[in-house]
């Protein structure tokens, strides 16, 4: 999930009928499909390290993907991923005008699709961008998108006047952005939890990943239009540190949530 800043009432989006976008790089996501449906349930299961039911329906989903796709068959993107960082960035609760700006700020890195937009509307699909799927342009999906995604971040700092990315993405994901194709700074947040015990503020996954949605909704919701403006993100107790950040790594940090 990544977010440029650029100089520049609540609605149950889950229940209403979203003005959906076709995703940029639809074309490449029905080749991978394609490329992936003809894994054997042996290979869905390993190359993604799936229980049994689970490489069952992911194999099931690559058969049934469309090239064209009803309405009926696909959500918008920011609606359709689950995960901790998504439950942080609550899209469902964003506002018409709020998801209208995330729609033109906001980036979602994709196995599957490669960049999209939260609008994008697309099909059930489990793809990680770290699995080994090997394709016509090499071993992995890295090797696979290249530096398709710089470059469509590059076209949106263009697009919106922006220089500056928020990476609210994992190393995984933000890994298939090749650093020396892309034009804007990179600023990553970190966040940590400090559990008095002297041994100082440590990273815990689960709660890194929500804060991450967090900050992503932050931004979206107070339009931030200057990277320094996210030193004031305070959501779920955490606090700017300033003496254990940098410019490009700003650290947040909170007391260790009671159980």
């Amino acid at each position: 999930m990544l977010v440029v800043i650029s100089p520049a009432k609540k609605l149950d989006w889950a229940a209403r009928d979203v003005p959906a976008t076709q995703p940029d790089f639809q074309e490449d996501a029905v080749r991978l499909a394609k490329t992936a449906r003809n894994l054997t349930l042996g290979d869905t299961k390993k190359l993604m390290s799936l229980s049994d039911d689970l490489a069952r329906l992911t194999r099931a989903r690559f058969q049934e993907f469309e090239a064209e796709p009803s309405d009926d068959v696909t959500r918008p993107a920011a609606l359709a991923f689950a995960g901790d960082t998504y439950q942080g960035l609550e899209a469902g609760s964003l506002d018409a005008d709020e998801m209208a700006w995330a729609q033109d700020h906001l980036r979602i890195l994709s196995g599957l699709y490669g960049v999209l937009r939260p609008l994008d509307a697309i099909q059930p699909y489990r793809l990680e961008m770290g699995s080994r799927l090997k394709t016509r342009r090499g071993k992995n999906l890295y090797d696979y998108w290249g530096d398709a995604p710089a470059k469509a971040l590059n076209a949106l700092g263009e697009t919106t006047g922006s220089e500056v990315l928020i990476n609210c993405a994992s190393q995984e994901y933000f890994g298939a952005v090749q650093p020396k194709a892309l034009k804007l700074s990179i600023v990553t947040p970190q966040f940590m939890e400090d559990k008095g015990d002297g041994k100082g503020p440590k990273i815990v996954s689960f709660f890194a990943k929500k804060a991450r949605g967090a900050m992503a909704r932050f931004i979206i919701q107070n339009r931030l239009t200057e990277a320094e403006a996210i030193t004031s993100f305070d959501t779920g107790g955490y606090a700017f540190d300033a003496a254990a950040s940098t410019p490009q790594r700003p650290v947040f940090v909170r007391p260790y949530p009671a159980s």
